[in-house]
Order: structure tokens, then C-alpha cells, then sequence
């Protein structure tokens, strides 16, 4: 699933290779995609505009665009106000494609390229053509990905490679939700996904299950640090799966830190979790290590 790093590399496609190139045509056939638009509504609002800039916060991408003249062509004459903002969400398996006038093909975005077969084209939810020949697309697998008309932003929290200490220590300790949760809620921090909050987690030698009202200062310091330190690898290395310990979330896997064996185990009641303990303050169950809960994987009791 694309987290923080995975979206910035396609905000950064984006604005590298789609900007500023007119819009002849827009594919927005896929309904559920686009929904709440209707067929062609993204269309009409897109056509004869270009793409500006490119922004993220957390996961969430949205492009600016051009205004256009009233008779349709940029610059000059009569022009129309500012074009629509288009947002982009990613879902579970999106990636940007964008081809240029020459055919060259570049990607960012999920990390698994599901693209390479013959059924690639279904893939295909939203398309941009441009006037030189080349497009931008939305290839979503699994369907999850959203594109729409101007997104609102305002319950995301601070983009996590944004966030200062003093704001990390007042939304990370408020509550008494375990602090993986909080470390997943986008509303306080946005960008965080289960494989940068369990590196987080094991670096910072916390336990999910900590209740973020019972956070020590030194352990609220060591998770800002473990923050910085593992976004900064993962935006340098191209994504989350680059984490020290993400080969022991897969069963069979072992802890980097001290070789033990990982095992899976129920926590909270609902929520799997992966377990490798490593001088975590919470005591797991007898031989068993817990490290980092494998996020929204409900069982039953």
C-alpha cells in the first residue's frame, strides 16, 4: 500500500514530467473512481486546462490547474478564473504512469508494479491526454484509488515530515487510544501507514499497546526521533518497505535487532499483530515478543 514515501514519489512524477502540458481529453469513465462525479463531469472542468503544481499532505495528492480562455485555449484574451484543484488518493494499490511526447514511460507510486501483464490496460481507472501525445494515468488494481474535484484537506493533521516536536508530543500523548492507533490516525498525523509506524515503533523500542497517556517524555522523544530517522530513509530509499525489520512482519521472520523468532498474536481483542519482543515496557504473553500490530486485519474472538 502506498504511504507517505510512495506518494511523494508520485507528487514528484507529477511535477517533474506533467506539468504545464494542455489537457485535450480526460478518461473519467470509472464512476466508483471518480465518485461523487458523474461520467464526464471531470471533463468538462479539465479539458483545455494544464497542471500547474503538484502538493501532498500525508497521502493525499491534488494538482493545481490553469485557468482557460473563455473560448478555450490558454493565456491571452478573456480568462476564466483559476482552474479546479484535482485530487488524487492513491488507495491500497495506485500508481501514477506518465508517458511523454516521446514515448518515454516513468512511474511513481505503489511499489508493486502490478502493470507488467497483458491485463494492464483495465488497470487504467483515470487518464489525462495531452495535446504532445502523452498522458498521465491513475493504474489502480484493486480499485481503491479516488480522484475528484477540488478534496478537502482539512481534517488531515500536519504532514508527518512536517510536523515539529512541540506538535508531535501534544497530538501523540492526548487520549488514551495505544499509540499504534494513534500513530495510523490521519487526522493528527497525516502520511503514516502500518509499515512507517511499525519501524517507528521498533526503533523507538515502544510497544503499540502503550497507552499514549502513559507515554514517558523519553519515550515521546525517541518516537519523534525514530519519525525523522525512518521517513528520511524511506523518502532516500523510495518507499516504507525499505525498513530494517519489515522482513519480520512475514511469518517464519526474525527480529533485526536480536535474532528471536516473530509470532502472531491477538491484541486488543480484534487487532492481529506481529510480535518480536525487544525491550518493550509492556510484558507480552509468555514467549512471545510483541513489536508492532499489523494494523486494520480484524479477527474474531
Amino acid at each position: 500500500m502506498p504511504e507517505l514515501p510512495e506518494v511523494e514519489t508520485a507528487r514528484s512524477l507529477i511535477a517533474d514530467r506533467a506539468l504545464h502540458r494542455r489537457i485535450v481529453d480526460v478518461d473519467d469513465s470509472d464512476s466508483y473512481v471518480a465518485r461523487p462525479h458523474a461520467p464526464g463531469e471531470l471533463r468538462s472542468a479539465l479539458t483545455g486546462r494544464s497542471l500547474t503544481a503538484a502538493h501532498r499532505r500525508g497521502k493525499t495528492l491534488w494538482l493545481e490547474t490553469s485557468p482557460v480562455k473563455e473560448d478555450g485555449e490558454e493565456g491571452g484574451g478573456a480568462v476564466a478564473p483559476g482552474g479546479p484543484e484535482l485530487g488524487i488518493h492513491l488507495g491500497m494499490s495506485g500508481r501514477i504512469v506518465v508517458t511523454d511526447a516521446d514515448g518515454t514511460v516513468a512511474e511513481g507510486g505503489d511499489p508493486y508494479r502490478y502493470d507488467t501483464g497483458p491485463g494492464r490496460a483495465r488497470w487504467s481507472r483515470f487518464t489525462l491526454t495531452f495535446a504532445d501525445g502523452g498522458s498521465l494515468v491513475l493504474r489502480d488494481p484493486r480499485r481503491l484509488g479516488r480522484v475528484r474535484l477540488n478534496p478537502d484537506i482539512g481534517g488531515l493533521g500536519p504532514d508527518a515530515t512536517r510536523v515539529t516536536r512541540a506538535q508531535f508530543r501534544a497530538l501523540i500523548t492526548k487520549g488514551t487510544i495505544a499509540v499504534k492507533a494513534r500513530l495510523l490516525d490521519q487526522s493528527k498525523i497525516a502520511g503514516i501507514g502500518n509499515l512507517l509506524a511499525d519501524e517507528i515503533l521498533w526503533q523507538a523500542r515502544v510497544s503499540p499497546q502503550e497507552r499514549v497517556d502513559c507515554l514517558s517524555a523519553a519515550q515521546v522523544n525517541r518516537l519523534y526521533r525514530a519519525l525523522r530517522s525512518v521517513l528520511e530513509a524511506a523518502l532516500a530509499g523510495g518507499g516504507a518497505h525499505i525498513g530494517d525489520m519489515i522482513a519480520a512482519r512475514h511469518p517464519g521472520g526474525t527480529c533485526p535487532r536480536n535474532g528471536r523468532r516473530a509470532h502472531h498474536l491477538v491484541v486488543l481483542a480484534r487487532a492481529e499483530a506481529v510480535a518480536l519482543f525487544c525491550g518493550l515496557t509492556v510484558a507480552p504473553p509468555a514467549g512471545v515478543q510483541v513489536i508492532a500490530l499489523t494494523g486494520t486485519l480484524w479477527v474474531k474472538k
